[in-house]
């Protein structure tokens, strides 16, 4: 195989027989992911009083929890129990693209739910004048365009760089660690890098930030009823925010933290929290705590056990 054209996943070699121990997990792990979401598109798909920005939003994360994941544990399960553990670097460049479209459209979305949740506490009587279907249209599109065309960008530079090295210690095809093995001069790659961290999560963690400080000002100055259910819709979306910027800040530092040593077990559960953990607690977090979806969701697993 030609040095450059093959990349290998390196943590894969040498795990014995505890890797069908991992396969097991990860298969139970992913179709329950798939199960989850899958129910909570439905439940927004088929019930019409539903089809709020809010609930809409909720389903945009679930679609794109199954965008991230189906590029990501189908080849970890398959890896889990080859002997060869080669990818090619067009597949790899194209699963580094996926994964992290799915890590910056979670970000986006949840700034857009942090948005209407402004929206709708601040301005309740312009709310659906401000929000209405082509608006978060317009807004959904954007929020999810822009991201996966500035990774695409990166993608493409990736690919034009000349690879001195073909082994990545990752589980998953990683765009930093693709340009930490080229011996050309990865500065447009790095800066560009540096360009889409910043676009993509620091300013919209900015916004929800703000939007979520504006919102607390608010609920301050209101009686205890409105603060009741200001913060029975916000808390979710709070704890699936705090959870995601964990898990983006534990990859992140994983990454760019050369001298960062941690066993190399916990390294990985680390680096792969944000493809796990996000995925399989939003659907929990929104159908657990939305009497709405609850109830939804309750009626199309009662039809399912009929049939």
């Amino acid at each position: 195989m030609e040095n450059g054209t093959y990349f290998y996943l390196m943590l894969f070699e040498n795990i014995g027989c505890i890797r069908y121990v991992f396969f097991g997990l990860g298969f139970i792990l992913y179709c329950a992911i798939v199960l989850f979401n899958f129910l909570i598109i439905l439940a927004v798909f088929l019930e019409r009083t539903l089809h709020l920005p809010m609930y809409i939003l909720i389903s945009f994360l679930s679609i794109n929890s199954l965008f991230g994941t189906t590029t990501f544990f189908p080849r970890l399960l398959t890896d889990l129990l080859s002997n060869t553990h080669s990818v090619s670097r067009a597949a790899c460049i194209l699963q580094a693209f996926v994964i992290y479209s799915y890590a910056s459209n979670e970000i986006t979305i949840l700034m857009l739910m942090a948005f209407d949740r402004y929206v709708a506490i601040s301005k309740p009587l312009q709310y659906n004048n401000i929000m209405t279907p082509r608006i978060l249209s317009v807004l959904i599109s954007i929020s999810c365009i822009y991201p996966m065309l500035c990774l695409g960008i990166a993608g493409i530079l990736n690919a034009r760089l000349t690879m001195c090295g073909n082994k990545l210690w990752k589980v998953y095809c990683h765009n930093f660690e693709i340009v930490k093995l080229s011996c050309a001069n990865t500065i447009v790659n790095n800066v560009f890098g540096l360009f889409i961290l910043a676009t993509t999560l620091i300013m919209p963690l900015s916004f929800i930030l703000y939007s979520y400080v504006k919102i607390l000002i608010i609920c301050r100055k209101s009686s205890l009823d409105f603060r009741r259910k200001a913060y029975q819709t916000c808390v979710p979306h709070i704890v699936i925010l705090l959870n995601f910027s964990l898990a983006i800040f534990c990859e992140i530092t994983l990454s760019r933290v050369a001298t960062l040593e941690l066993p190399t077990e916990l390294s990985v559960i680390l680096s792969l929290e944000f493809l796990i953990v996000p995925p399989i607690l939003n659907p929990l977090v929104y159908g657990l705590k939305f009497p709405e979806i609850r109830k939804k969701v309750q009626c199309i697993i009662k039809s399912c056990k009929k049939l």
